[in-house]
């Protein structure tokens, strides 16, 4: 009988209190990894974005804020950027392109984004994907808007349906514009970024729809009726954001330098890319300490299984002793004992990659849906990889404890137990 056998056959003969162990171990394993998944994930979705767009300029602020706010939808502006401002940036000789974009109304606890035809074309996710419509197209008219897949998904809208919007962004709102409905025109494909959540609709609509609520609310008959929307220039005063295309990267810096020290108003552009960097760095710690935690959940399995494995060595004394005396040696014994834990560590990381990648089945769509976080099913990574063979050299360490003992005890010892 081989040496595994025998430790195969020894964990099941011992299976209700292996398997406890196992599952305590595989829980600890799940946790490790899931958090591991999620920081990557998170960071995958978060540079997967946007792409394509090498400046983004907003009122002078912060540049993580910058960054949340106009890509993301998360966080509020610190303040609008002027037309004529946006005119600047868009005329520029170096400017390829510019998308502006205008935030601050919801539909039913979804973000409203006000833009151009253009964002269509310019907007680019993941490696330099574009936008596509699963029906319909693009708005032409003030009042005709475009919906991410998610809004559609959600709410049940198909093209021709009148929406609503709400003044601000609260989930639930008390002031609505239901004087100008907007008609959907357009359903886009799903990205998994915060597109999907979008409610796009042109500026021409957003200033038409605030036409009489100069003051924050609505002012009684000053409200715009839709058969005059032709007769009225409705170019907007302001806008949040503008996404920026550079004709040549090389003038990205010189034009970001021009932007932040530019007189007419404060403004500031960011490079996508660094924002991010900035933004990892304030998470790092969150995410450092939450992997910590993780990680000393696993040792507790380990020494959960290390204290099982040693109160069951005085009930195996005697099963230690027979082996001795049918000429097993003591590094045989030693070995069984190494063996079975190590047995009992790689049993539990499956265990863990079971519990894992059945969460993520589970919980995938809920996670997307209300958290916009799409969990992509990979194998596992090098750096899960390399946790679960530190998980597993640790359970051989842990194993090391009980193998010593049972390697000292003595044949006499054994053979004089009473039973």
């Amino acid at each position: 009988m081989t040496l595994l056998r025998m430790a195969w056959l020894s964990v099941l003969n011992r299976r209700g209190s292996a398997m406890l162990t196992a599952a305590a171990l595989g829980v600890s394993v799940a946790l490790l990894l899931g958090v591991e998944k999620i920081r990557s994930e998170t960071r995958t979705s978060f540079a997967a974005t946007i792409s394509g767009t090498d400046l983004i300029v907003g009122a002078r602020g912060g540049a993580v804020q910058l960054l949340l706010y106009a890509v993301f939808r998360m966080g509020e502006p610190t303040a609008n950027i002027r037309w004529e401002s946006y005119r600047m940036i868009a005329e520029h000789p170096q400017v390829a392109w510019a998308v502006p974009i205008s935030l601050g109304d919801s539909h039913r606890g979804f973000r409203v984004v006000g833009t151009t035809a253009e964002y269509f074309e310019r907007y680019r996710f993941g490696a330099g994907r574009s936008l596509r419509f699963a029906a319909g197209g693009p708005f032409a008219a003030p009042l005709e808007a475009v919906l991410g897949a998610e809004v559609a998904s959600r709410l049940g809208y198909a093209l021709g349906d009148a929406i609503v919007l709400t003044h601000g962004v609260a989930r639930v709102g008390l002031q609505h514009h239901e004087e100008h409905p907007f008609r959907v025109v357009g359903i886009l494909e799903r990205t998994g970024t915060p597109v999907d959540q979008a409610v796009h609709v042109p500026l021409e609509g957003i200033t038409a729809i605030h036409i009489g609520w100069e003051t924050g609310t609505r002012i009684p008959g000053r409200s715009l009726p839709v058969e005059r929307l032709e007769e009225v220039d409705l170019t907007p005063q302001a806008v949040t954001a503008v996404l920026v295309g550079m004709k040549s990267r090389l003038a990205t810096f010189a034009f970001q330098r021009q932007i932040n020290e530019y007189r007419g108003e404060p403004l500031m552009a960011v490079l996508p890319g660094v924002a991010l960097q900035q933004l990892w760095s304030l998470v790092a710690v969150a995410e450092n300490a939450l992997f910590a935690v993780s990680a000393c959940v696993a040792l507790a399995g380990l020494f959960g299984m290390l204290a099982t494995l040693l109160s069951t060595l005085r009930e195996r004394r005697r099963e230690m002793a027979i082996l001795r005396s049918v000429g097993a040696r003591p590094r045989t014994v030693f070995a069984l004992l190494l063996l079975e834990a190590m047995g009992l560590t790689a049993l539990g990381i499956l265990l863990g990659l079971a519990m894992l990648y059945g969460g993520q089945w589970l919980l995938a769509d809920w996670l997307a849906l209300h958290h916009g976080l799409h969990l992509a099913w990979r194998m596992p990574s090098t750096w899960q990889l390399a946790i679960m063979g530190a998980v597993l050299a640790a359970g051989a360490i842990a194993g090391t404890l009980p193998a010593l003992v049972a390697y000292r005890q003595t044949l006499a010892d054994g053979l004089s137990l009473r039973v």
